[in-house]
């Protein structure tokens, strides 16, 4: 079977590439189409086959969009994919414009539930569907929001962005506290996210990933517990240096808890190993950050948004609160900070968990057989992969 996917970036969407690998183990001829940048190279390393183009729906500048109609349409009529993936809206609206009146499957396997939040783009992903697109949802309630709005189950599934299990053990050597002068009995809790400003055209008033939220919720606690430290590891995405430098100044107004805001790290599993507490407040997502935490062996907190629940299952593996309540946040860290032992047992039920639910081994079996029910469906003949005689089989 060869399956082309659609990518917007070749700088980070690590996910996509580990999909891609496992796919190309399981013996799918895979391609994939994205712009030049530092993830081309790793792609290749991984077998995938690489078309340097651009797919993303350019809204600025709407006449560039006919160029690129053109020259998705022509590197389908070259590669003749049995099956197209798509993995962000803005490629997924080019997919369907430019391939109107092409009757190959295509796929929009949607990576968080942002757009479907908001009417406008939630109907404008509706409208501009065909009955040859089908949509795979990456958690439980982009399903159900799809079934809502009519979309019947035989053109939806259900494949998480899985992650690679094993690369999530990081090792307590004590470096941020010795970095930042945290004292050994210090309380110390902490987020690892891009800093994303708000959009004012959806809404926004606070960043997407809550930290203004967290920054509230840490003073409030730090009243009853003064030596409480905040992480906050990760710096501004793209060109939000504004927005970071005021998250800053809003956290050094605050006159209860330590705030420390490390920027870009590359030891996050490391940092990890050194909360008590893992804290993910976001207005919108996926799974984000809770898999990579609980895979870490951290205590994890998070609002009650996305794909959150499918990991978070209160009294279970965590703790799951309002989005943008504060007072709601600061008493689940109260909670967890006063009840080791319940946080070392959460910890270790999420682990289990997530490294089921997120295996990227088992994610790609998953897509592989929406593959395979989607070529029977459609009459494809594809050819047999390396795993065809057992259960992850296409």
């Amino acid at each position: 079977m060869k399956v082309l996917h659609l990518l917007k970036t070749a700088v980070g969407a690590s996910w996509a590439l580990r999909q891609t690998r496992e796919l190309v183990k399981l013996g799918i001829d895979v391609h994939v189409a994205l712009p030049d940048g530092p993830m081309v190279a790793k792609y290749e390393a991984e077998g995938v086959h690489v078309h340097q183009l651009q797919t993303a729906l350019n809204i600025r500048n709407p006449l560039a969009n006919l160029k690129t109609f053109r020259a998705l349409r022509q590197l389908v009529a070259e590669i003749q994919p049995d099956l197209i993936h798509s993995h962000f809206v803005a490629t997924t609206l080019t997919m369907r414009l430019a391939l109107r009146a092409s009757d190959i499957p295509r796929i929009f396997h949607v990576p968080g539930p942002l757009h479907l939040e908001h009417g406008f783009f939630r109907r404008l992903d509706l409208w501009t569907a065909s009955k040859h697109d089908h949509w795979l949802a990456s958690c439980e309630w982009t399903r159900r929001c799809y079934q809502r709005n009519g979309i019947d189950a035989s053109r939806l599934g259900l494949a998480y962005y899985g992650v690679d299990v094993e690369a999530h053990h990081g090792n307590n050597t004590g470096k941020m506290h010795q970095e930042y002068g945290i004292p050994d009995d210090a309380p110390v809790v902490g987020n690892v996210a891009f800093f994303y400003p708000p959009k004012a055209y959806l809404g926004q008033k606070r960043g997407l990933k809550g930290h203004e939220d967290l920054i509230d919720a840490v003073d409030l606690v730090a009243q009853d517990i003064p030596e409480l430290h905040c992480i906050f590891v990760g710096g501004p995405w793209g060109d939000s240096d504004d927005y970071y430098q005021s998250v800053k100044q809003y956290a050094a107004k605050k006159q209860h808890g330590k705030f420390i805001f490390t920027g870009t790290r590359h030891d996050v599993q490391d940092i990890y190993a050194e909360l008590d507490v893992a804290i993910h407040p976001s207005h919108s997502e996926n799974v984000g950050g809770a898999v990579e935490s609980l895979l870490s062996g951290v205590a994890t907190i998070t609002s009650n948004v996305g794909g959150f629940p499918d990991l978070i299952k209160p009294d279970q593996t965590g703790w799951l609160v309002p989005k943008a309540d504060p007072q709601a946040l600061a008493e689940a860290i109260r909670d967890a900070l006063n009840n080791p032992q319940k946080r070392h047992q959460f910890a270790a039920q999420g682990y289990d968990l997530a490294a089921y639910l997120l295996n990227v081994k088992n994610n790609a079996s998953d897509i592989a057989r929406y593959y395979q029910n989607l070529a029977n469906h459609n009459c494809l003949t594809p050819a047999k992969t390396k795993e065809s005689t057992n259960e992850a089989s296409v």
